[in-house]
C-alpha cells in the first residue's frame, strides 16, 4: 500500500476552494446541500489545493482534482468519507462527435450531436477525463470524483490498491479510450483482440457501419390508410 501521508500544504479550507472556483470561472458557484458541503470540507482538508473545482449535479457532489492527487483522492474517499463501495471508473471524451456522412439534415431519428465542446459538472482542462463514483454503504452518501487527462499522453494513477474492483474498470477505460493507469497490475484487453487498432469510444473513432449505410432509424414510414403517404406519396 502506498504512503497515504497527506502532502504538505494540505490545510486549505473548503471556503478557499470555493473562492478559487469562483475566480476561475468568473461566476458564483451554487451553494451545496449540508451533506455535500460536509463531504467537500473533508476532501479539502486532506487534499488542499489538489481540489480544483466542485459542482452539484442531480443532488450529488462532483469534485475535480489535480492529476497528481487522483490516487490520494481515492484513499481519502475510502478512509475519511467512509466510501467503501466503488461503483465505476470510466473515461470521457468531450470532443463533439462528427456528423455521419450522408445522414439527412434535420432527420429526427438521427441522434442529436453537439457541435461545440461543452464540459460537464466541475469543468475540464481539455478533451479527456477520468471519473469515478464512490459511495458509503453505511452512511448512504456518495461523491463523483474526476481528473483531467493529457491528450498527448493520456494516463492517470490507478485506484486498484485502494479499490480492487477498479481493476476491471480501468482495463475497460484503457481499451476503449487509450488512457493508461500507472500502477495497474495488468492492463490487458477485455473485449477486443490484442491486434485491434484504435479506441472505439473516442469521438474520432470511425464507425464504418454508420458510414456505409444510414442510421438504423432512417427509414420510410408508411402513413395511415387513405393518406397521401399510403397512396405512394413521400414518407
Amino acid at each position: 500500500m502506498a504512503d497515504e501521508t497527506p502532502p504538505e500544504g494540505n490545510g486549505t479550507e473548503a471556503g478557499e476552494v470555493v473562492e478559487a472556483a469562483e475566480g476561475a470561472e468568473g461566476a458564483e458557484v451554487p451553494a451545496l446541500g449540508e451533506r455535500e458541503q460536509a463531504l467537500l470540507d473533508r476532501l479539502a482538508a486532506e487534499l488542499g489545493d489538489g481540489v480544483v473545482e466542485h459542482a452539484e449535479a442531480c443532488g450529488d457532489l462532483v469534485v475535480r482534482v489535480r492529476p497528481d492527487s487522483w490516487r490520494r483522492a481515492a484513499s481519502v474517499a475510502r478512509s475519511e468519507l467512509d466510501c467503501d463501495y466503488l461503483s465505476f471508473v470510466a473515461g470521457i471524451d468531450w470532443m463533439p462527435a462528427e456528423p455521419f456522412r450522408g445522414a439527412p439534415g434535420g432527420e429526427p431519428s438521427q441522434p442529436s450531436q453537439p457541435s461545440d465542446t461543452a464540459y460537464g459538472a466541475a469543468g475540464s482542462a481539455g478533451r479527456f477525463q477520468v471519473f469515478a463514483r464512490v459511495q458509503s454503504t453505511t452512511d448512504h452518501h456518495g461523491v463523483t470524483l474526476k481528473t483531467d487527462v493529457d491528450e498527448s499522453d493520456p494516463r492517470a494513477e490507478s485506484w486498484v490498491e485502494v479499490y480492487p474492483g477498479a481493476d476491471w474498470h480501468e482495463r475497460e477505460c484503457w481499451e476503449m479510450y487509450g488512457i493508461s493507469f500507472d500502477g495497474h497490475p495488468n492492463l490487458r484487453h477485455l473485449y477486443l483482440p490484442s491486434e485491434f487498432q484504435g479506441h472505439p469510444l473516442r469521438k474520432d473513432f470511425p464507425l464504418l457501419a454508420r458510414e456505409v449505410k444510414p442510421w438504423p432509424g432512417l427509414v420510410d414510414v408508411e402513413g395511415p390508410a387513405g393518406s397521401d403517404e399510403a397512396a405512394g406519396g413521400d414518407a
